[in-house]
């Protein structure tokens, strides 16, 4: 079951959310969400969900062992850290192990063909972090095996994130307060991130997949454009749209989870981009892997060697491909070259203001800052547009083509024009410039007025209508988070 559908809108939110406001105290609302949220992950993987069962006991005892036995917590923090990895390495990177073992043409091994458990990336990674802040003493072990299944199995953030550390949630798995206004703001936010899903993501979407699929001489440096700058705002907005639904039910139930995208296609650096994108899985890889590796504190060689691998592993964790492999090494490469690089600031400066006066400087001085703003913000956008292309390709070979294609392709024959053509309808035209303008943070200035504020209300009823209208119709709405 995902968000973006009827079946989970019109049946079980209303339901679970109407039993919850019914049942008195949290042991009662506790287990309603344990059972909502087995129920929500059964429907759509009813034998995986004791995987995830499983996942999450286990990683309640590697807690509870390490407390009881501090000589040995190291040793059994290892087994836990083997143990969730080795679920995620047979589960996810099997058969791409056995295929690349293959390659070399050593000895051919069988190339086992697993079905990926849907949010397994995740609800391991929250599992994994639970266990490691115990191990550190930032998290105290929960005693109660049912609180710690709620906590992995929640299905608001269950199988797209965000990632929830347990020491973030763990007052509230105990007691939190249920409010009239919580759950209305969090229906509001919920219905942004719907909309954001079904009309901007899907829409753009339906753009990537067209254009991604055609042969190569259909494609030209129109189709290639489009294509990328389709599937970079499909991306964001699926991404942010489900990290927005999945606070909006948080805050139904009086959980508070912490924002995981914030305006990122605005950055002016690389290193700020990650800063807003995908918090919650750049923090955990911050929090548990670079810093355990030394951080920024053992040199400047190995700090850039730490990163390296932050980001390999970053990219390995979206799937086993090549591809991610890729789009990880090169988000690194960028970081690298801007702390790196010496003169990388100077070089995007214009020459000096030197002999003239004081007002003069000034004028200027603020039209180089905002030009040189420009250029880095163009920078960050070219440089992660390039590396969503290799993110949605399928080959290497076929990301290299596609941005040889953006900047050589010069055909314009009646098939790779009518392919661009097709896709610019009025629906498509409008969903792209919807996406372009929420990209920016436009909303932000105007939450403070007061007529926006009554104005959200019927503007929030008229976006569930029309994503109710467009899922009704079945329009394409695909579930993205299948890739990883």
């Amino acid at each position: 079951m995902v968000f973006s559908s009827l079946l989970f809108i019109s049946v079980f939110l209303p339901v679970v959310l109407i039993f919850y406001w019914i049942l008195p105290g949290i042991l009662s609302r506790n287990i309603l969400l344990l059972i909502a949220s087995l129920c929500f992950y059964a429907y759509g993987e009813p034998v995986y969900v004791f995987l995830m069962i499983v996942t999450a006991v286990l990683n309640y005892i590697w807690a509870r062992l390490i407390v009881r036995f501090p000589g040995g917590k190291r040793a059994i923090l290892v087994i836990a850290v083997l143990q969730n990895l080795g679920v995620l390495a047979v589960f996810k990177y099997a058969g791409f192990l056995a295929g690349l073992w293959n390659g070399l043409g050593i000895v051919t091994v069988p190339v086992p063909e697993i079905a990926l458990p849907i949010g397994i990336s995740f609800f391991t990674f929250q599992a994994l972090s639970y266990v490691i802040d115990v191990y550190r003493g930032d998290a105290k072990e929960e005693r109660n095996v049912f609180r710690l299944v709620l906590y992995v199995s929640f299905f608001p953030q269950l199988i797209a994130g965000p990632i929830v550390k347990y020491h973030d949630v763990e007052k509230e798995l105990r007691d939190r307060t249920l409010t009239l206004d919580g759950t209305l703001l969090g229906i509001r936010r919920f219905v942004i991130g719907l909309a954001k899903k079904v009309l901007i993501a899907n829409y753009m979407g339906a753009i990537a997949d067209t254009l991604f699929a055609a042969s190569g001489s259909e494609l030209n440096i129109l189709a290639a454009w489009l294509g990328a700058i389709a599937y970079m705002l499909q991306i964001y907005f699926d991404f942010g749209g489900y990290s927005d639904m999945a606070i909006g039910l948080g805050w139904m139930f009086g959980f508070h989870f912490k924002e995981n995208f914030r305006y990122p296609y605005i950055a002016s650096s690389m290193k700020g981009f990650w800063r807003r994108w995908h918090i919650s899985l750049s923090t955990w890889f911050r929090e548990y892997l670079y810093i355990p590796l030394g951080g920024n504190r053992k040199g400047k060689l190995r700090t850039g060697i730490n990163k390296v691998i932050v980001f390999a592993c970053t990219g390995i964790w979206h799937g086993a491909n090549l591809t991610f492999l890729f789009w990880g090494l090169y988000h690194g490469f960028f970081l690298l070259m801007e702390e790196w690089l010496p003169g990388w600031r100077a070089a995007f400066r214009t020459s000096g203001v030197s002999g003239k006066s004081s007002m003069e400087k000034t004028g200027e001085k603020q039209k180089e800052g905002f030009a040189w703003n420009m250029l880095r913000h163009i920078y960050v956008l070219l440089a992660v547009l390039i590396g969503f292309v290799f993110f949605r390709a399928d080959t290497l070979a076929q990301g290299f083509f596609w941005v040889k294609t953006m900047f050589t392709g010069f055909t314009f024959d009646n098939a790779s024009m009518r392919l661009v053509m097709s896709e610019l309808t009025p629906l498509n035209l409008t969903a792209l410039a919807a996406g372009i303008l929420a990209s920016m943070p436009v909303a932000q200035g105007l939450k403070e007025k007061r007529v926006c504020q009554i104005a959200s209300w019927p503007l929030t009823l008229v976006l569930l209508v029309l994503c109710m209208l467009c899922l009704a119709g079945g329009t394409y709405n695909p579930f993205i988070y299948f890739r990883f």
